[in-house]
């Protein structure tokens, strides 16, 4: 009976529950590794991957960034992240609850910047990542943010946004006349910057590419990712 009692529904189910956080976890702690790969390849010049940004900042949602993270390791790029100041940032987890109205908040994982804005030589990225949450509320206004911003929207490089990231670049005046997805909470965000909403998972206009939500990536990142591998191939990469 005892045995019967720990093998019950609620243990397996707690079981399982564990199981997925810790597989999760050691997902992630398999980053920094991943790329250190990507720096090893780089450095024996067998291949040539070429960096990219992805933008966060506290609050950056967590499968918002993480795809697109791993997803440039995948491809043979290196994702380098990028926030207000050199250092650990914490994620968060969004989502729209039944039977709530708006969306509730979990905390997520953390995130390493490996550079601040303000030292961001953009010329030396191949695309830039605008990732969702709540960062871009706060970080929209970062003057170092907006100067990256415009440099890839005006060499016409490979622009990736998710959610609320359109914050960033509608704040920079990079969207105007521009078709976006984003969560519909930032349809006013993108049209009083002049730009175009469009409620589909994946819009390209040009070197931008966009989705709503993280929902929406497995629609739109395979676009941004084969933008950027024109990109590296055109560079000799």
């Amino acid at each position: 009976m005892q045995r019967g009692s720990q093998d019950g529904p609620e243990a397996i189910g707690r079981r399982e529950a564990f199981r997925r956080i810790a597989g999760g976890a050691a997902v992630f702690a398999m980053a920094p590794l991943a790329a250190n790969a990507a720096d090893e390849v780089r450095r024996e010049g067998s291949a040539m991957a070429h960096k990219v940004l992805i933008i966060v900042g506290d609050a950056t949602e967590t499968v918002d960034t993480l795809y697109p993270y791993f997803r440039l390791i995948e491809g043979g790029y290196e994702p380098v992240v990028a926030g207000p100041e050199k250092r650990r940032y914490n994620m968060v987890m969004h989502e729209v609850k039944p039977g709530w109205d708006i969306t509730r908040e979990w905390e997520g994982y953390t995130i390493e910047a490996r550079i601040a804005f303000r030292d961001i030589r953009p010329e030396e990225y191949l695309g830039i990542f605008f990732s969702g949450g709540r960062a871009p509320e706060y970080i929209r206004d970062n003057p170092d943010l907006i100067r990256v911003t415009r440099h890839f929207f005006e060499t016409n490089k490979p622009v990736a946004s998710v959610c609320h990231g359109v914050e960033v670049p509608a704040r920079a005046g990079c969207v105007k006349g521009r078709r976006m997805a984003t969560v519909a909470k930032c349809q006013f965000d993108l049209e009083v910057c002049g730009g175009i909403f469009v409620n589909e998972p994946c819009v390209v206009d040009g070197n931008l590419v966009s989705g709503r939500t993280f929902h929406d990536h497995g629609a739109y990142m395979g676009r941004w990712m084969a933008m950027l591998d024109a990109a590296r191939a055109k560079a000799g990469g």
